[in-house]
């Protein structure tokens, strides 16, 4: 795995994105002597963060259905709402 310095991503980041889309290793970002941040490539994050990104779809998802339960006046109707459990809206 490839280790870049903060600096050198400024100076270089098209080069070094380039570079990540080339050889589909995630690079290492230091700053100081220490890793600060990972790059991956799309697909390596959703692969990876799938199951983070479900998780909070689903938690904004209960927090909607909670606030129109109280009676809150939302923007969003009840068959928007039904329409996102059945998947049909992203």
């Amino acid at each position: 795995m490839e280790e870049v310095n903060a600096l050198r991503i400024r100076n270089n980041l098209g080069e070094i994105l380039d570079r990540l889309n080339d050889k589909g290793e995630p690079i290492l970002i230091s700053k100081g002597r220490k890793i600060k941040a990972v790059l991956v490539t799309p697909e390596q994050f959703e692969r990876r963060f799938l199951d983070w990104q479900a998780d909070e779809e689903k938690r904004r998802f209960l927090d909607l259905v909670r606030r129109l339960r109280k009676g809150r006046k939302e923007k969003v109707s009840s068959l928007s709402v039904l329409r996102q459990l059945r998947g049909y809206l992203g």
